[in-house]
Parts: C-alpha cells; structure tokens; sequence
C-alpha cells in the first residue's frame, strides 16, 4: 500500500469518527471541536487531491473564522443542552434512514466525478497555471451568473438575519443621524438674561460679627 493510500484512509476513519462525535458528544464544546477536528481532516484530504486552494479555504473560513465563532457563541450563550438532548435516541432510527437516503442520492450525482477515464486533460499551458489560478478562470468565466446569484443570496441573508435578530426595545438608547444634522445651534444653547441680585446677610451671620467687635 502506498503512503498516500495509508493516508487517505486515516484521514477519512478520523473523519467519520469525529462527524459521528459531532452529533453524539454530550457537551456542546466538545461538538464543536470534533467538528473542527472533521474540518481538519477534510482539508487534508483535498491535499492529498492536489487542491490545496480548497484546503487553504477550509482551514481559514471554516476553521479559522466560523468555528471560532460557534465556539464563541456557545460558550456566551451557556444554554442547556439536557432539553435539547430529550428525545434523540427516540428519533435516532428515522434520523439514520434520511441520512442514509441523502448519502445514496449524493453518491449517486457525485459518483460520475470519480470516473479518471473521462477526466478531461490538461494541456501543457492549463498544467502550469496552477489549481488556485485555474479555478479563477473557470469561476470568472464559465460560472460568472451562478457566482453572481450566490453572491444576491447571501447579501439577501446577510440582511434576512439582520432583520430577524432586530428588536426595538423601550429601554435601548439610539440616536438618529437625521435629527443630528438637522440641529441647530439655538437648540443646542441658549442665553437667557436675568437681573442681578444681592443676597441679604442672615441675622446669624451678623450676630457673630457683633460678638466678634466685642
């Protein structure tokens, strides 16, 4: 067997294994590394396939900036996990045969992928560029509409989840831009004019004065 064959299995059983923890670990920390640790083991897979731009994208959002933000989340959020859990082992029969059917239908539409046969091949010039070069070029080119309309979508649930997680509280303070610039300066300061006026001496104050000159 071959060192990269050696390879591509030990990192697929830690895969299954850590994507199966994902799911079965009580805590949810612990989830969320196992989860880290399938993202790791995923983009060492793709380095085996010579497609270390996919690799390097994995380790840097996912790893890098997503999970640390469910493991940021998680933590600020500290909810219990015991009502979550009630019911899992009731609904994990049914949950296992959805799975299983949505693995056969991606096995099914990814399998034709594998096939080395009917690989295109690479000419001299497209072998030099490089994969992270070469994906540029294709996404520019031959997929610029299908980027384009991922790019609407996700600007659509950027502003989805910012309107959803919106609450107009009572006790929150804002201020409004508008009303800012329309101040003026009256409404900032204002002189008022008042008489002057002399304040009288208390009678205690006179009586020590008195007592003191005797």
């Amino acid at each position: 067997m071959e060192i990269t064959t050696a390879l591509f299995f030990l990192f697929s059983l830690v895969l299954l294994g850590s994507a199966f923890r994902v799911i079965t670990a009580r805590s949810t920390v612990h989830s969320a590394l196992f989860l880290i640790l399938a993202f790791f083991n995923a983009s060492c897979i793709w380095m085996l396939l010579k497609a270390e731009f996919l690799a390097i994208t994995l380790v840097l959002v996912y790893i890098g900036a997503v999970m640390v933000l469910f493991l940021f989340v998680v933590m600020m959020l500290d909810f219990n996990t015991d009502s979550v859990r009630q019911g899992f082992w009731k609904h994990m029969p049914l949950a296992g045969l959805v799975g299983a059917f949505i693995a056969l239908e991606m096995a099914a539409v990814l399998l034709g992928g594998f096939r080395v046969a009917d690989a295109p091949a690479l000419s001299e010039a497209d072998a030099k560029l490089g994969n992270a070069k070469m994906l540029g070029i294709a996404i520019y080119t031959d997929y610029l509409f299908p980027l384009q309309i991922a790019a609407v979508l996700l600007l659509v649930a950027i502003i989805a989840a910012i309107a959803l997680t919106l609450r107009q509280r009572k006790d929150s303070r804002s201020q409004d831009p508008g009303e800012q610039v329309k101040v003026k300066k009256a409404d900032r300061l204002r002189i008022v004019k008042m008489a002057p006026s002399v304040e009288e001496a208390a009678p205690a104050a006179a009586d020590d004065k008195n007592q003191g000159a005797v």
